[in-house]
């Protein structure tokens, strides 16, 4: 079985979000199962010369979109079994950043019909093409549109993954025609709502819909998740399931990470003190007598991430005895309030605003508790980072949140969790966790099932391989 993982976004050339940690690390795992999966993403500015200068030209060829023709460069480059491939124009890609620019739509049509185009110039015909988020959801409506009728693309089944329902590709129905190059006899394939969303069309024209955990599949048919495509979803329930993503574990993993201060032998406490006293060197906090438990928080600082809930009751959390450590950007107002705090209790609160992954892994490795109290979560990546590094999730039941993390009051919990989005609920879930730190015993059996989970991408890409599987 042939597989094209189409993403806009691919770990680790160029990545804003969980979706450049999948299309990073699922494609391997398929490899190595058997799939012969390929990547297909732009070739931005912002990929590091040092990445740059590895990759091969293939070939050149021009791609139509409506009255348009514009140059098509392909670049491509293997990697851990796995070929990637480029799509090149200037004029489209060569800026700073991936996404944000008045020509957001026009730019990933283009690399939408770019990639169906690149299939008539390269020897490899994909059985299925994965499409992932609005800025490929345009392929599965071109292949139906203009490229059936190819021997190239006849056969070939379509699978569109939802990352994050929120952000759909929504545009004036004026760019239909002149942008997208869509009649208006097509129109109903992109229409929702009275605009052209790219979300919508994908998912209208691919044969399946997935999203990243189970639970976010049901969730997205709920009103209070889905921005407004709830309806169309329920519509299209018997084309939808829920994939859990998974995390790389040769990139995560306590016995190896170079960017971790003291590496997992045979002492799992050893482990978790000498990583905490980086962590507090890191953030500049000391060493509190007597110790206390750190929590830890990486995160956008933004509503959706539920920190408009820890802002409410973070004078509490702090009463519970304990010190807090805050990586992350976002919001003004979150931003300057963590800082704030940071400057009230130096001793207490360490803060970064930004966001680093080197010192995101000294997080989860030094952290003893691990907030993620989200209002939405399609799956979430972080809570099992944590859990890899000996870090108990704190997390509201949502999304992956619930699929992942098992409250500690049920057989085998690994974490914390509360169900309603309130702050006092997450404070009462804090309390429960601080309460068990000052058990140790307890809490050593605790990180110890929390490190045994399996949260890798060994059963979850035997999902994907079953799905494709289904359609072929």
């Amino acid at each position: 079985m042939k597989v094209l993982y189409v993403s806009s976004e691919v770990r680790p050339f160029a990545a804003s979000g969980g979706l450049g940690d999948v299309a990073g690390s699922l494609p391997k795992v398929l490899n190595a199962k058997g799939v012969e999966c390929r990547v297909v993403m732009p070739l931005y500015a912002d990929i590091k010369p040092e990445w740059r200068e590895k990759f091969e030209f293939v070939t050149a060829f021009t791609v139509n979109l409506a009255w348009r023709k514009q140059y098509c460069g392909l670049y491509s480059y293997t990697q851990d079994g796995v070929t990637y491939y480029f799509i090149d124009n200037e004029y489209y890609f060569k800026r700073r950043g991936l996404y944000g620019f008045f020509d957001d739509g026009e730019r990933f049509a283009y690399f939408s019909r770019a990639v169906l185009e690149m299939l008539n110039n390269i020897d490899f015909a994909p059985d299925i093409i994965n499409a992932n988020d609005w800025q490929s959801g345009l392929v599965p409506v071109y292949l139906n549109l203009f490229y059936r009728l190819s021997d190239k693309h006849r056969n070939i089944r379509t699978v569109f993954t939802i990352h994050n329902i929120q952000y759909q590709g929504k545009y004036g129905m004026e760019m239909l025609s002149d942008v997208l190059g869509i009649d208006e006899a097509n129109a109903s394939l992109v229409e929702y709502d009275g605009c052209v969303n790219m979300m919508k069309g994908g998912m209208e024209c691919a044969d399946r819909i997935s999203t990243v955990s189970p639970t976010y599949a049901q969730e997205v048919m709920d009103p209070w998740y889905s921005h407004g495509l709830d309806r169309f979803l329920r519509e299209r329930s018997f084309k939808l399931c829920g994939i859990l993503n998974g995390i790389d574990y040769d990139v995560f993993n306590p016995k190896t990470d170079p960017d971790i201060a003291f590496h997992m032998k045979d002492n799992m406490t050893e482990f978790k003190r000498e990583n905490r006293k980086a962590l507090r060197e890191a953030f500049n906090l000391p060493t509190p007598e007597p110790e206390m438990p750190v929590i830890g928080i990486v995160s956008r600082l933004v509503a959706q991430k539920g920190i408009d809930l820890i802002r409410h009751v973070f004078e509490q959390i702090l009463q519970l005895g304990c010190q807090v450590v805050v990586l992350g950007s976002g919001d003004y107002l979150y931003e300057e309030y963590f800082q704030g705090m940071r400057q009230m209790c130096p001793d207490r609160v360490g803060v970064v605003t930004g966001f680093f992954p080197d010192l995101a892994k000294k997080v989860y490795a030094g952290a003893d508790i691990f907030l993620m109290p989200s209002k939405t979560e399609p799956c979430g990546l972080a809570q099992m980072m944590a859990l890899r590094y000996g870090a108990i999730p704190v997390v509201r039941e949502t999304g992956g949140l619930k699929d992942s993390i098992t409250d500690c009051g049920a057989p085998n919990g690994n974490g914390f969790t509360f169900q309603t989005y309130n702050a006092h609920d997450m404070l009462d879930a804090i309390s429960r966790a601080v309460k068990l730190h000052a058990s140790p015993n307890k809490w050593r059996m605790l990180i110890k099932r929390a490190m045994s989970c399996d949260f890798s991408w060994e059963q979850s890409a035997q999902h994907y391989i079953d799905m494709y599987q289904s359609l072929l």
